[in-house]
């Protein structure tokens, strides 16, 4: 029957549940457009009901398509109430009448099959259960099944405040420019204080007679550190989150028959709650609060101290430049910004680890539930792998970085630039003195070596756990290479004079690695365009 251009068929009132009447329905292509030749197009696909379900004009959100796949798998999860007014419209060809009617016999199919899962639930509690469960085992046997979201989601319990769940939050809810444009704007407002407060350039001379550049917009890790590399990082950790919530763990979990809640992604992040309550505690209560009050707050009250003189206690050596409370302050907010951005710099590595271990624990279960037949997905592990070594990159980028600034306030270079490029030319002229360095105690150096160790243990991870196959292993082996270089240019920061020649090398190398994680293999691109993730 033909009803507005388009397959209609009545409401059968056959005392189907949802999956039987689905099934038929989907079969037929009811609600599809007649062709030219006055024949149907065809049955419906998940990808054609998601697509028909989200152009209709009042349906503001649309669907997912893993919601859509749902309903076609042969499994027990049924249909929201709102999606089922979706699917009425569809059903009911855009005609008010025949939209009520689809509407009343797929709410009533729903509650056939919401009864009949109930019952199957009940039967296999009662046969698994050696001994009368009781009135609270009973209650909670019933409390799991009611729990379950019709359309395959789990409906989310009230809970107290957790941690993990809102860190995962701020990387993966909202805009992923979020979080990126919010530190760097902590960065650009932390950049005018220092102007507004007169410390965005100074220069002081030390007790050997060495003249040096301590202003806080020539530190590059608290200026490109933050304005660059952390925004470049959480947009990183922020696409590979994304691309795994939305999409690749699906393509997974969809080569088997049923959604199982054990491997829920919220579970997932929850069971990781003690990593960040720790790295919380690190990052705010030691690198944060105890490194301002040693390096900064006891230094400006006392005077003096082991620590190189930087814009941070720049009020003990220029008085006149910037008072000793206003120092105080200006720190204190530069600290908090710096331990609160490097938490969230720690929970994204966290939450990379969570990826893996993810991946691979899925992988691990679809094996002998599939026989043995499984074949890994290699694009979506090689996406995957070019997301972790881009975010490794880049976490020992900001290594360098606050290494780098470290070892210049000990050295006798007048800015970090003429220090470097004193380096540069010792080893080209033979009569080029020798660079030589103060004795200052530099917990940078301990803290950036923290920092890159971090995230090379989480790319070493991840090269054990995905198994990119034979061919995507060369690029894998070409990342490993540059992670390596990366870290001993790390490693050779102030070890010898001429060191800033393999640290050039090496952040070009790098960088290029950014935009080509693969180093030009154009086979494993080719690859990905024919067989990549839809």
């Amino acid at each position: 029957m033909e009803k507005n251009g388009k397959i209609f068929v009545a409401p059968p009132k056959d005392g189907s549940d949802f999956k039987e009447l689905f099934k038929q329905l989907a079969a037929v292509g009811a609600g599809r457009p007649v062709g030219i030749d006055g024949f149907p197009q065809g049955p419906w696909t998940p990808e054609l009901l998601a697509e028909a379900i989200t152009q209709i004009d009042s349906n503001r959100a649309g669907v997912d398509l893993r919601t859509v796949q749902l309903w076609f798998q042969e499994n027990d999860k049924g249909i929201s109430p709102s999606n089922i007014n979706w699917l009425a419209r569809i059903f009911g060809c855009d005609d008010r009448e025949a939209t009520s009617e689809w509407l009343l016999e797929l709410s009533a199919a729903q509650a056939r099959l919401t009864a009949k899962r109930r019952d199957s639930k009940k039967a296999t509690s009662a046969a698994a259960a050696p001994d009368n469960p009781g009135p609270v085992t009973g209650q909670i046997q019933m409390q799991h099944a009611d729990d379950e979201g019709q359309d395959g989601e789990r409906v989310p319990q009230k809970k107290g405040f957790s941690l993990a769940q809102r860190t995962e939050a701020l990387f993966g809810s909202g805009s992923p420019l979020n979080l990126p444009a919010s530190t760097f704007a902590g960065a650009s407002a932390l950049g005018f204080l220092s102007y507004i407060v007169g410390i965005h350039s100074v220069t002081y001379s030390r007790p050997d007679g060495v003249v040096k550049q301590v202003g806080f917009l020539w530190a590059p890790n608290w200026t490109f550190l933050f304005m660059v590399l952390l925004p470049l990082f959480f947009s990183f950790v922020t696409e590979l989150l994304l691309l795994w919530k939305q999409d690749a763990r699906y393509r997974l979990l969809a080569q088997t028959n049923r959604f199982e809640r054990k491997v829920a992604w919220a579970r997932n992040v929850q069971a990781y709650s003690y990593s960040y309550a720790a790295v919380f505690v690190i990052c705010v209560i030691f690198a944060g609060v105890f490194q301002w009050i040693g390096v900064c707050l006891i230094p400006l009250l006392q005077g003096g101290g082991d620590y190189a003189t930087s814009w941070g206690t720049v009020a003990n050596v220029q008085p006149d430049l910037i008072s000793v409370p206003v120092e105080i302050v200006f720190t204190g907010l530069a600290y908090l910004y710096m331990c609160l951005c490097f938490y969230l710099f720690f929970a994204g590595l966290i939450l990379l680890h969570t990826i893996i271990h993810d991946f691979w624990r899925i992988e691990e279960g679809l094996m002998p539930r599939l026989g043995g037949e499984h074949r890994p997905d290699c694009v979506v592990r090689i996406r995957v792998m070019r997301g972790i070594f881009r975010c490794t990159i880049v976490g020992i980028l900001v290594a360098i970085c606050m290494k780098v600034q470290s070892s210049y306030l000990s050295s006798d270079g007048a800015d970090i630039v003429d220090w470097i490029v004193h380096d540069l030319f010792s080893v080209v002229y033979r009569d080029h003195h020798a660079a030589n360095t103060f004795g200052y105690r530099m917990p940078t150096h301990y803290s950036s070596l923290l920092v890159a160790i971090s995230a090379c243990v989480v790319f070493l991870y991840g090269s054990i756990r995905l198994n990119v196959g034979a061919r995507f292993r060369e690029a894998l082996w070409k990342m490993s290479a540059v992670v390596g270089l990366l870290f001993a240019t790390y490693l050779l920061i102030d070890a010898f004079d001429g060191f800033s020649i393999i640290l050039i090398a090496g952040v070009l190398v790098a960088t290029y690695g950014l935009f080509d994680p693969e180093f030009g293999l154009p086979r494993s691109r080719k690859s990905e365009s024919n067989q990549g993730v839809s």
